[in-house]
């Protein structure tokens, strides 16, 4: 799973440019090393993107983006979670499968029975998945075995107890007695599969987790309620919640979810946003997605990534993606 537990590879992206404000007072561009985007000829037809809601806003901006350079094409975009992407793929109700969690070997299985052979995955953005608090909690920081105690009955990373009160993790006030109240996303998310495997090493959440349909959903839940916990991308902070610095144990280094955090592999939940597409090793791509994927993973396309919130590739990640599709960065995309 490519949840940047490799430290070698973080040398590889840590390629950060000053620029365009992000999360707080952080600021980065995307690499200048990343092709430009160069319009190819006329392009008409329809493309359908159906999966993470995570990524439902990301899919549509570069949607609209796309219509711009080529008013002939449509794009409809549905995000009602990462599981619905691969049916989508495989029954061809959908060319674009956003997903943001790896595919699991169930998934892929069921596609190679349809098609004969694999999906091709596209690495396209990066996340981290911050975990939220009131902007009225004093809480400032929190460890990935106190998360776990939080949320988890089975509390596979070892805390020594079930955590149910504000008080158990040091508040003071009127905040002792309170129970923590638990936000997260639903079981067809790949947010909440991604934090299951990587914040509560696969136990299984507690009954009392109040789903939520999308990634604004939970944010939002947290903003309204004093005594909340939630977790959803960094991307989705706003004025009324607070994202706490996480760290691996208890009493170990806390780092911000930032950006560079994330790069330099400090930051303990960060992943890939994944595009899963259905590409026949023995035939040529459609030339519609080929040059809506070309552009997500252009300078301008990842320009897009930036506005909304995540973060931007390496040049060093674009040129892997780019392979899978034949290409190159010194291709007609660039100047």
């Amino acid at each position: 799973m490519l949840y940047f537990r490799n430290r070698l590879f973080f040398s590889i992206l840590l390629i950060v440019f000053v620029g365009a404000p992000m999360a707080g007072a952080e600021m980065i561009r995307v690499d200048p090393s990343i092709p430009d985007y160069a319009k190819t000829g006329m392009l008409a037809g329809t493309l359908n993107s159906v999966g993470s809601d995570t990524m439902n806003n990301l899919m549509t901006l570069w949607a609209e983006r796309f219509k711009k350079l080529y008013p002939a094409v449509t794009i409809q975009v549905e995000g009602k979670g990462s599981s619905t992407a691969p049916p989508a793929l495989i029954a061809g109700t959908a060319q674009l499968g956003p997903m943001s969690r790896d595919i699991k070997a169930e998934e892929v299985n069921a596609f190679e029975k349809k098609y004969g052979f694999k999906p091709t995955l596209l690495r396209i953005a990066l996340d981290g998945l911050a975990v939220y608090v009131n902007k009225d909690n004093p809480l400032q920081q929190i460890s990935l075995d106190e998360i776990d105690a939080i949320y988890s009955k089975a509390r596979k990373r070892g805390f020594s107890e079930g955590l149910e009160k504000w008080g158990q993790l040091g508040l003071t006030g009127d905040w002792p007695a309170r129970s923590i109240n638990l936000y997260g996303r639903n079981s067809a998310s790949g947010t909440y599969g991604f934090f299951k495997e990587s914040a509560l090493a696969k136990g299984d959440f507690k009954d009392r987790v109040k789903e939520q349909p999308g990634s604004a959903s939970v944010v939002q839940g947290v903003a309204e309620d004093r005594y909340a916990v939630g977790y959803s991308g960094i991307g989705y902070k706003t004025s009324g919640v607070k994202a706490l610095k996480l760290s691996a144990k208890k009493g170990g280094g806390a780092y911000e979810p930032s950006y560079q955090n994330v790069l330099n592999g400090k930051y303990p939940l960060s992943r890939y946003l994944n595009l899963y597409i259905v590409k026949d090793p023995k035939k040529p791509l459609s030339p519609l997605v080929g040059e809506f994927v070309r552009f997500i993973l252009s300078r301008p396309g990842q320009g897009v990534v930036i506005k909304d919130g995540y973060l931007p590739l390496s040049a060093e990640v674009v040129a892997s993606e780019l392979a899978k599709l034949g290409e190159k960065t010194d291709s007609k995309a660039q100047k």
